[in-house]
């Protein structure tokens, strides 16, 4: 990791240059699924269409996992790894709830209000698991 402040942020991965190194072929992983034989053949078989990326082992099992927070840490692309989401049939709003840890009634609600509140999530040693 850099020395770069925004690293800080708690509940948020920034993707920097760094980060977008990291996630390469997780993210080219994730938009190959805009195709629709590409969706197919990975739904078939998860394990094996994933070894046409030569992805970490981290990576891999972030992906079999469906651990959506742990893919952005390794390198995903919110937008890139949404791609999964929908292959699954999960919308983006439903993700972003599944990410923060509500579900979607109550994110929504957040969402409406003006999002997260600044107060307690300024930085990492604002929350207790960072």
């Amino acid at each position: 990791m850099s020395g770069n402040d925004y690293h800080d942020i708690p509940g948020t991965f920034v993707f920097d240059a760094e980060q977008s190194r990291q996630g390469y072929h997780l993210n080219m992983f994730c938009m190959s699924l805009r195709q629709a034989k590409n969706r197919e053949a990975f739904l078939a078989d998860e394990a094996a269409y994933l070894d046409r990326y030569p992805m970490s082992a981290e990576q891999r099992q972030a992906v079999l996992s469906r651990d959506w927070n742990e893919m952005l840490r390794l390198g995903g692309n919110i937008y890139y790894t949404s791609k999964l989401a929908a292959t699954d049939g999960i919308t983006f709003q439903d993700l972003a709830a599944i990410m923060t840890g509500m579900d979607r009634d109550a994110y929504r609600q957040m969402m409406v209000a003006g999002g997260r509140p600044i107060e307690g999530n300024r930085t990492k040693g604002d929350w207790d698991n960072g």
